[in-house]
């Protein structure tokens, strides 16, 4: 019996790492921890019998021990409530699907306890990886990616990390891939909310389309793999079958193809190193015909390009690209910025800042409070 911690149960990576729960009676769940979602709390408490759960905010946490007055669960709040979470004795994998900078310290008490990650939330490798990579080594924790392109790289490298050449990161290119500046600017948040291959949280929808969830996916990849970013190429790939690859040393070119389900990389780190039988579609190559690959439009998408700019600065500045789209994004589906602004933004922000090399968690959450603060200040909202 595997047990397991879920951060963001009530999310996207969340609910589908639980029905992988669902299909695998030797998967144990025995914490929870999600934002405001009390109603589906309840009904994953009410399913997977955990023996403790975690809301963020205590007014959340308080409806939750009123509905379920009748378990034995104890209900915690806030960022002591993560950290509960993250180390709860019983467990031996914590799945971080929470989004934002808030999985840091979570991330780091699991890692010092000596859990497992299972790794779904992106910031923390792209503001914090000079401090979790090292702790992940010292404790021997086993850092498992959850993004389909990540794991994809994790499973051709099979052992292979010290002959790579060069990633080959792939993307769909979203929905306004070939659109030019101009028709983009027209573009609304029921637009960017159609991915035409994956069902994802809002957030990282924008985010797809924009390139950024690619931008952040090529930092997080330099810390998983121990690359420089040089090494690392973005191919678009509008069909998401091949979800990465890696070119080795002797000009071999070794990929994972599948069809687009996140629920397959969750359950490869959920049981890694051995595969389990699971139900679905299955890729089929008579039926694709072909796949194709194209360079991405950094010229329209300068999220990307933006990127590659703040992981080459390293240091905090990360932390502002991060920070900033995250601002960027939310403004966007408030209706108070426009879909070219988000890049603008970005550049915006990561011009104003003064860099901390080498900055420690505290540093990294000041920056993340002072870009929140400038881009209030730019926009006035």
């Amino acid at each position: 019996m595997k047990k397991i911690a879920i951060l963001g149960s009530t999310g996207s990576i969340g609910t589908q790492t639980l029905e992988i729960v669902r299909s695998n009676p030797d998967l144990q769940v025995v914490a929870l921890a999600a934002g405001e979602n009390v109603s589906r709390m309840e009904e994953q408490i009410r399913e997977f019998h955990p023996m403790m759960a975690c809301m963020w905010s205590e007014s959340a946490a308080a409806d939750l021990r009123c509905r379920i007055a009748d378990l034995n669960v104890r209900v915690a709040s806030g960022m002591e409530g993560l950290l509960e979470t993250a180390v709860f004795p019983q467990s031996q994998v914590l799945v971080t699907a929470i989004v934002g900078m808030i999985g840091i310290r979570p991330t780091i008490a699991a890692i010092e306890a000596g859990k497992d990650i299972a790794l779904a939330n992106k910031e923390t490798l792209v503001t914090a990886g000079h401090i979790i990579m090292p702790l992940a080594k010292q404790y021997h924790a086993a850092i498992l990616p959850v993004d389909s392109e990540h794991s994809a790289i994790f499973q051709a490298l099979n052992g292979e990390a010290g002959e790579i050449e060069k990633i080959l990161l792939t993307a769909s290119g979203g929905p306004f891939r070939g659109r030019t500046r101009q028709e983009l600017e027209r573009i609304r948040p029921e637009d960017a909310l159609k991915h035409p291959n994956w069902t994802m949280g809002r957030k990282i929808t924008i985010d797809s389309s924009t390139l950024v969830n690619k931008g952040l996916e090529v930092m997080e990849a330099k810390w998983l793999f121990g690359v420089g970013l040089e090494q690392i190429q973005v191919l678009v790939h509008p069909q998401s079958i091949l979800h990465s690859a890696v070119q080795f040393a002797d000009g071999s070119v070794i990929g994972q193809l599948g069809v687009p389900d996140m629920k397959l990389p969750i359950q490869y780190a959920l049981f890694h190193p051995h595969r389990r039988p699971m139900g679905g579609r299955r890729v089929d190559l008579f039926e694709l015909g072909q796949l194709t690959f194209e360079k991405p439009d950094v010229d329209t998408f300068q999220g990307l390009e933006l990127a590659y700019e703040a992981g080459r600065r390293g240091g905090s500045m990360p932390t502002v690209y991060n920070a900033a789209n995250e601002k960027a994004v939310a403004l966007f589906l408030e209706h108070k910025l426009s879909y070219m602004g988000i890049a603008e933004l970005i550049g915006e922000a990561m011009a104003h800042h003064r860099v901390t090399d080498n900055p420690t968690v505290e540093e990294i959450l000041e920056t993340e409070r002072l870009t929140y603060e400038f881009i209030t200040g730019r926009i006035g909202v």
